[in-house]
């Protein structure tokens, strides 16, 4: 098992910057993947980034060159972050964690509102 605790959203101004975070603790020696999902009104759930546990990266096209994904882990922890910058009210969504790990396991975080607005 692998327990996801999401933190960082907000509201925040359109050109503004936010920073979510993503701490898994449990079985984290299994995870292979990391990721940054989210979800609009609406809308499909859509891969924003994601990371592999030997630090590949992959973004989508709407994410690229302004959010970045980072990972720290240790024996007992795993944190993912998403750095986003120059947001903007299309960012508005509620932006969930995914971690996969080896022998097909998958978790969701519960989820973190961003809002962009003036």
């Amino acid at each position: 098992q692998v327990q996801l605790v999401e933190s960082g959203g907000g509201l925040v101004q359109p050109g503004g910057s936010l920073r979510l975070s993503c701490a898994a603790s449990g079985r984290v020696f299994s995870i292979y993947f990391m990721g940054w999902y989210r979800q609009a009104p609406g809308k499909q759930r859509e891969l924003v980034a994601s990371i592999t546990r030997d630090d590949r990266t992959n973004y989508a096209d709407s994410a690229k060159d302004r959010f970045t994904i980072s990972r720290d882990s240790d024996r007992d922890s795993s944190t993912v972050y998403l750095q986003m910058s120059r947001l903007t009210p299309d960012d508005t969504a509620v932006y969930y964690c995914n971690v996969r790990l080896f022998g097909m396991d998958e978790y969701w975080g519960q989820g973190t509102q961003v809002t962009v607005s003036s």
